[in-house]
């Protein structure tokens, strides 16, 4: 009795009598974090808040319905995550809900802003002579470490089958990416002549060499002789980007050595073999460039408007700015999460976890991250020998670990939801979407829902989409995806929906992308594509398909889209040899190639690659068998189509997988275009069944075809030349109004 009346005096002394019983908590910047975080008391930091919900917690004093942490305006920088995690969660209809006060904008950092009145003119002549005339005149600088700011990060080598690692430094500018200082302004610069690709990791050549090759333009001389230029670009596959080391650049050869070497080595002679130059005090040459000094700390910047109070912000933070590890019923909502080097949010474990109307925005590597990464253990660049461990609160080599084990259960937890978020301007793909357990096929049922994805490549490029996801029964819904030069959605798993969605103006500059992919691991069944407006897609002078089913791709189901301006030489549907791929009851308008095209791949370019793909301790068989078993539950019960995958025809050289089959194009409305509604290349074991398909240059009764409304009005052509045709739910698909989203834009 004693012990409990000294705890309750030491309650009363720190907080009041008032506040012995549970309350929403107050935070604002103006706080202070010996208050007791009323609205009349607030505390001033996040973490504050936290420690009160976990002090409520501690003594069950919780209330029924949850309880909630209201945060003012203001900016909130993060020099460590604010970390969520069992200690911090909610109860079945009792969530402790983090948001904004209402119609207040709260900004929640991994940064800090850079005092508009700290920016000064450029007067060093050292600096001056390497700037344009013109730069000279606008550039303006200001010192870092006077500020207190000495980690500026490093640069690293990134790209396809490689760590994805931090940002160094980045600057905001009203809420926009700037970009470091680099070569061309716009578009790209062409690999000239090969002299040496280099070593070939791909190819398990691991020595190190990086490639030569002539270059191109004439700028290069003026690069000469510095240090810690990069190129970023595709340096072989229009699938496969790389940021590389220039060793040097010899002005008498007109030749660039790189560093290290590409996963597939160095090529030229393609368009989409290219690449930029950066991090070149020199290319300081137009609005909205900078370049950082690591030496004397001093950063330029050309600023594209008027420096005003926090008009400026860089980023500090390499963690990601909030972690969720463990919780559950907890919902953060209305805030901004922006300006870090790495992850914006983070989410490992728990369950009912809920992110609505936030923007996250500005950050290094992805903007919301559901489940482990991995550490490469495997030193160099890696592909199919690649080892790793998994690691928390870090994205690593998450490609190259999955990529070998596949059926990997990145502990995303369950039941969590985002919704009706803005995510943009990401240096590494918007949203990873992890859930379930693709071993035992148990369900993750993760979402991503009303939420606008763009602009999200400013570093890695291909495998990092608006949206990847993997796992087990997870969804995306009406989300609208749009603006990259890569893909829209990357898929890995089972028994994945999507629906509802508008993904367009995505693949405009790739090669051998597509706005949906998955590919090479035939265990993958059971995902579902269907109710999605995809359009304004591809490049034409590009390899691009629509809905890619790559390597022994099987089970998908894609019914009920809308295809429109699909820029595509392969297909709205593609696959190399796929099984069990149907394309039902949807709209292809104006294709620009087949519907639906399927290639023996096996038998034509990929010859060479079937024994390492099917035989012992190959690729797909040991998908088959080691990551998942298809002879055993729940595979042999569910998909009992895979018994006969990994059948011989010829022992060692032919097996049944390699040949596709179970493909049908069905009740489609084809409109317009020139090409039949079926490819099959390379042969008799291309299969595709062409099923009651109705093909017109007319408009089959679009409500307004001309202004891009796709609905059918009741007397449309297509229900009497396509009988149980089912009118598609145009209007549905994407962005929808509600509570977080007031506007559909």
């Amino acid at each position: 009795m004693i012990k409990i009346a000294n705890q309750l005096i030491l309650i009363l002394l720190f907080f009041g009598a008032s506040d012995l019983y549970a309350q929403d908590i107050y935070v604002t910047p103006n706080g202070n974090d010996t208050y007791s975080g009323t609205k009349e008391k607030p505390v001033a930091t996040l973490e504050a808040a936290r420690d009160l919900v976990r002090h409520f917690k501690s003594n069950n004093d919780l209330p029924k319905g949850g309880l909630t942490v209201w945060i003012g305006a203001g900016q909130y920088n993060q020099l460590k995550p604010l970390v969520l995690n069992e200690n911090d969660s909610g109860e079945p209809g009792s969530p402790i809900v983090w948001r904004a006060i209402r119609d207040q904008k709260v900004s929640i950092t991994g940064g800090r802003s850079i005092p508009s009145e700290k920016f000064t003119k450029v007067t060093d002549n050292a600096i001056l002579r390497r700037l344009s005339k013109e730069a000279s005149e606008k550039v303006m600088q200001v010192s870092l470490k006077e500020l207190g700011i000495t980690d500026f990060g490093q640069i690293t080598q990134y790209g396809h089958a490689l760590t994805v690692s931090p940002a160094p430094l980045e600057l905001f500018f009203n809420n926009e990416a700037m970009a470091m200082a680099h070569y061309p302004n716009q578009g790209y610069t062409r690999i000239g002549k090969v002299i040496d690709s280099g070593s070939v990791p791909r190819n398990r050549d691991y020595s190190g060499r990086g490639g030569v090759f002539e270059y191109s333009d004439p700028r290069h001389a003026v690069w000469a002789g510095q240090k810690d230029i990069w190129f970023q670009g595709s340096f072989n596959y229009g699938f496969s980007d790389d940021n590389v080391l220039v060793e040097s650049i010899d002005v008498q050869k007109k030749q660039v050595k790189l560093a290290t070497p590409s996963l597939y080595g160095v090529a030229g002679g393609e368009e989409f073999q290219h690449y930029i130059a950066y991090n070149i005090l020199e290319e300081l040459d137009s609005a909205g460039e900078f370049y950082v000094d690591k030496t004397s700390g001093i950063l330029y910047f050309w600023p594209p408007g008027e420096l005003k109070e926090d008009s400026v912000m860089v980023s500090l933070l390499e963690q990601p700015i909030v972690c969720l590890e463990g919780a559950s019923h907890v919902v953060i909502r209305d805030v901004i999460v922006e300006v870090g080097r790495g992850i914006g949010i983070y989410i490992e474990r728990g369950s009912n976890n809920l992110i609505a109307g936030c923007t996250v925005r500005n950050v290094g590597t992805s903007g919301i991250f559901m489940g482990q990464g991995a550490k490469q253990t495997f030193p160099g660049i890696t592909h199919d020998d690649y080892e790793g461990v998994p690691v928390s609160r870090d994205i690593g080599n998450l490609q190259g670990h999955i990529y070998k084990y596949t059926a990997w259960n990145r502990k995303a937890g369950s039941d969590h939801l985002i919704l009706s978020c803005d995510v943009y301007n990401t240096g590494s793909g918007g949203i990873y979407l992890s859930g379930g357990d693709k071993r035992k096929l148990i369900r993750g049922n993760n979402g991503v829902e009303n939420c606008k994805i763009h602009n999200y490549n400013r570093r890695n490029k291909n495998l990092w989409s608006a949206i990847n996801i993997d796992g087990c029964g997870n969804r995306i819904s009406h989300c609208e995806l749009y603006d990259s030069e890569w893909q829209g959605i990357y898929v890995r798993g089972n028994d994945h929906l999507f629906e509802y969605n508008n993904i367009h103006h995505v693949t405009l500059n790739s090669n051998d992308t597509s706005p949906w992919y998955i590919g090479r691991d035939p265990s993958d069944r059971g995902n579902i594509v269907r109710y999605n407006y995809i359009h304004h897609c591809g490049n034409p002078k590009r390899m691009n398909m629509g809905i890619y089913c790559d390597d022994s791709s099987t089970g998908v189901l894609v019914y009920g889209n809308i295809f429109f301006k699909m820029n595509t030489n392969h297909g709205v549907l593609f696959s190399n040899s796929g099984w069990d791929l149907k394309m039902k009851n949807n709209i292809v308008i104006e294709p620009s190639a087949a519907t639906f095209e399927i290639s023996a791949h096996y038998y034509t370019w990929a010859a060479n690659e079937c024994a390492p793909m099917f035989g012992e301790n190959g690729l797909i068989r040991n998908r088959l068998t080691k990551n998942v078993n298809v002879y055993e539950l729940p595979y042999r019960e569910k998909y009992p189509e895979l018994l006969e995958y990994l059948i011989p025809i010829v022992e060692g050289k032919e097996w049944r997988g390699m040949r596709s089959r179970g493909n049908e194009l069905t009740k489609n409305l084809i409109v317009g275009g020139a090409a039949k509604p079926i490819s099959l290349l390379g042969g008799q074991y291309a299969q595709c069944k062409d099923i009651n398909n109705f093909q017109t240059d007319q408009d089959p009764g679009f409500v307004d075809y001309k202004n891009g409304n796709f609905n059918l009005r009741p007397d449309a052509a297509v229900f009497k030349k396509i009988p149980g045709f089912e009118p598609l739910p145009f209007d549905k698909m994407g962005l929808y109004t509600d509570e977080f989203r007031k506007v559909k834009k």
